[in-house]
């Protein structure tokens, strides 16, 4: 049986307030809707990154824990989850999050983040909108979404930046639980990244929609692909991480698109029966930004156990500012 949101217990919340170098944490600068399901809020305290504020309602819950890798790393680390594992038709969560100048944050998932069935046409929502500081990096490192049969699935995410901020972004989704067959079975998927320099000029502008088509469903066009992602690199901090992508996906895709192939390639999780023609995954590199300071790679691939390879090798540039290898448990 499905539960929808209108059955759900009466919202609860938890909140964290502290001292901040700068004085005394206020509200979330630019929140996503008038009511946010989750507000974060990270400052310099004693010249170290710290979660100022920290509140989230049901069914949003956001972790903190007091220790991720070497403490020497400085950066704080923030797990969003759902109650129940998973989000439920009709649920609307949104979160906003402020990165002060010069702190360091990561956020991130315990593990995939479930759509459940759809009830009728209500659609599941999250919105994320981050403000992030001069000198400050944001990484949003979560695991993929997976939608079952019949979801409906949207999801915003808008981040403000300054001209020397950093931020990545991984955003990606699989076909659903194809491992058990159920394979690019849901109704609809969309997803919206922004990402606005000061005074809201557009840097970014990214939307990838999916939706059953009465001609063609989306599981013919994906044909053999599970895994859809997408990673943008921002700001000086990770201009080497850039480069290094760019030269390692150009130098692998040049042997993956040019057939005869023996091993798979480098993120090959395990021999997979293709056609000739379709290497198990599939990346490209492209510049962004007047100033050259962006970075967005697409990535299509057969199994999720190969994209998972791909971000731990070329994110783990990364280690000295988070303290740990993103996805290095996965």
């Amino acid at each position: 049986m499905w539960v929808d949101s209108s059955d759900r217990a009466s919202a609860w919340g938890m909140e964290l307030v502290a001292v901040a170098d700068g004085g005394p944490a206020t509200a979330a600068e630019a929140t996503p809707t008038p009511t946010p399901t989750g507000v974060v809020r990270v400052e310099k305290v004693r010249g170290r990154s710290a979660v100022t504020r920290c509140f989230a309602k049901y069914p949003l819950k956001i972790i903190v824990p007091s220790k991720v890798g070497p403490a020497s790393s400085g950066a704080v680390w923030l797990y969003v989850l759902t109650y129940g594992g998973g989000i439920v038709s009709g649920d609307k969560i949104s979160c906003a999050v402020t990165v002060g100048d010069g702190c360091t944050a990561a956020m991130t998932t315990q593990a995939s983040t479930k759509v459940y069935k759809a009830v009728g046409s209500k659609c599941s929502e999250q919105v994320l909108e981050a403000t992030v500081g001069k000198d400050a990096l944001l990484a949003v490192i979560p695991d993929p979404v997976t939608c079952f049969s019949t979801a409906r699935y949207y999801q915003k995410q808008v981040f403000h930046v300054s001209g020397d901020s950093n931020l990545v972004i991984v955003d990606w989704f699989t076909s659903g639980r194809y491992e058990s067959g159920e394979k690019w079975d849901f109704t609809s998927y969309k997803s919206v990244n922004h990402i606005l320099l000061e005074e809201y000029q557009p840097l970014f502008i990214d939307s990838v929609l999916l939706e059953q088509g009465s001609d063609c469903t989306i599981a013919e066009r994906m044909q053999e692909y599970n895994v859809v992602a997408m990673v943008v690199l921002l700001g000086p901090k990770l201009k080497h991480i850039q480069d290094q992508m760019q030269d390692e996906v150009k130098n692998v895709m040049s042997v993956q698109l040019h057939p005869p192939t023996s091993g798979g390639g480098r993120y090959a999780a395990r021999p997979q029966a293709l056609h000739p023609q379709s290497p198990p995954l599939v990346a490209s590199c492209s510049p962004f930004s007047r100033m050259g300071t962006g970075m967005v790679a697409r990535i299509v691939a057969v199994s999720t156990e190969s994209v998972y390879t791909f971000l731990r090798h070329h994110l783990a540039a990364l280690e000295p500012f988070l303290g740990v290898t993103p996805y290095s448990s996965s």
